[in-house]
């Protein structure tokens, strides 16, 4: 069992030792630290803090737990002067997997009382499952959105110029190589722009059951009552497949230069290196995907929402509040120890937190801080929060990104069926439809920490505070 040091009531030191170059950082309560102490993945908090490079600490998220070489959220960043590496297995095989949350004028009734016709029309306007997609002709020029994300959907009704000062990194990860891309993840990805995957993605609408933060919620467009829609999604088989054709080469790259691995799914290339080149700019074409992806699937259905519920879209006053990262590596410009310096940020289950100040965040959320959106599990609640200037002290602009699986899937199936999961749901007037009932089972609310607990924690470091609490009406599970 790994020794860790508590520092306070939510922070946990893992010292240097070994191989170690930092110290490792986790952030949990006492609630929180039964169920990650002798999980792996605080072994995996010390393998990364081997990795060449690394500066602060190895952070871990409060909804840590295993995961591909990093552990599910894990945060680390690396000094490209001293050797820094970037490594696939720090991102993950979802690249830009993260979430996107729009507000709208609908008020609780007008979703309460039609909500399982509203539950079918999502369903069958954004398709769900593996490997299922609907073509679109807007986005029929995969170069192009590969290179430009979101921001090249400006002008074809799917995506406004609001909605992009409203996405991180304004829709388009910069130095993406679409080149870079093979032809099997090209395959792999052609025809599944707008549509959700599987597993643990999702598209919700939510009510905003409390506001914690009146000036935060009125600047993000949130009011007590009204309705939300919630995108969770990624970069789907081409992203996945990205992540797949880089490994080997990053493990043969790691070696060439004498890198030692605890773990080979920690493959890594120096940052100088043609590999880590090759694989930025492919990770960042496949994150550009992402974000079209979610900018579509979004489209599709906010249009169902409104035919649902017997309006035009433009009735709907639907805003987007934001669409954010949990899975990506991208330079950033951060102090460490007292100075400026430009990192290589891996978030890996992590979300972007910047606090208020910070140039980068639209004008109309500056003096508040980032839209932070947490989502829970299905049954319960998610959270909005808004980053705060400990993120950028201590956690290189990064907070959590969920609540976190505590059950595996394989123990979370045996526990209930899919249709048994729906049932319950609907009993608590949550109308749910899904592509797979296995899927449901998976993700069970039970089988995942009460995402609340995760909140405080963020909370209580100073990282990024509540600004409201969103509650599920409809779910459409991959």
């Amino acid at each position: 069992m790994m020794q860790l040091e508590r520092l306070d009531e939510v922070r946990w030191r893992l010292p240097r030792h070994g191989a170690m170059r930092v110290d490792g950082m986790i952030y949990a309560d006492d609630v929180l630290m039964t169920h990650i102490r002798n999980d792996p993945c605080v072994q995996q908090v010390a393998n990364v803090a081997t990795l060449p490079g690394i500066v602060g600490h190895a952070l871990a998220m409060p909804d840590i737990h295993w995961g591909y070489g990093f552990p599910i959220g894990g945060v680390a960043a690396f000094d490209p002067d001293q050797g820094g590496v970037v490594s696939p297995g720090g991102v993950g095989y979802d690249i830009n997997c993260g979430v996107r949350l729009h507000a709208t004028h609908l008020e609780r009734e007008h979703v309460k009382k039609d909500r399982d016709r509203i539950a079918d029309a999502l369903a069958r306007a954004v398709p769900a499952g593996v490997g299922v997609g609907k073509p679109d002709a807007r986005v029929a020029d995969l170069d192009a959105i590969l290179a430009e994300g979101a921001r090249g959907l400006v002008g074809t009704g799917i995506v406004t110029q609001a909605d992009v000062d409203s996405i991180e990194e304004g829709g388009r990860i910069p130095g993406a190589v679409p080149e870079y891309v093979g032809d099997r993840a090209r395959q792999r990805g052609h025809g599944q722009i707008g549509s959700l995957g599987s597993g643990n993605h999702f598209l919700e609408l939510d009510v905003i059951a409390e506001v914690y933060d009146t000036e935060a919620a009125a600047r993000f467009g949130l009011m007590e009552g009204g309705i939300t829609l919630l995108v969770h999604s990624g970069s789907r088989g081409l992203g996945h497949q990205v992540c797949e054709d880089m490994l080997g080469v990053m493990l043969r790259a790691a070696a060439a230069v004498g890198i030692t691995l605890p773990d080979k799914q920690l493959a890594c290339a120096p940052l100088y290196s043609a590999e880590a080149k090759r694989y930025l700019g492919a990770m960042a074409a496949a994150a550009n995907f992402a974000f079209a992806n979610r900018s579509l699937i979004a489209h599709r259905a906010l249009n169902a929402l409104a035919a649902a519920t017997g309006r035009k879209k433009e009735d709907l006053k639907a805003r987007l509040v934001y669409d954010v990262c949990h899975n990506i590596a991208k330079y950033e410009e951060h102090h460490v120890d007292g100075r400026p310096m430009r990192v290589c940020v891996h978030r890996k289950g992590a979300t972007r937190a910047f606090g208020p100040g910070h140039a980068s965040l639209p004008a109309n959320y500056r003096q508040i801080g980032q839209p932070v959106i947490i989502p829970g599990d299905m049954g319960r609640y998610s959270y909005v929060l808004c980053g705060q200037q400990g993120a950028m002290d201590e956690t290189f602009g990064s907070a959590c990104h969920g609540a976190g699986r505590l059950l595996a899937r394989n123990r979370a199936k045996k526990l209930a069926s899919g249709k048994e999961v729906q049932k319950r749901m609907a009993g608590r007037g949550i109308a749910l439809r899904a592509a797979s009932m296995s899927s449901v089972s998976e993700e069970a609310p039970e089988a995942y920490k009460d995402v609340a607990d995760v909140v405080g924690v963020v909370e209580k470091a100073g990282i990024a505070r509540r600004v409201a609490r969103l509650e599920p009406l409809v779910v459409v599970k991959g």
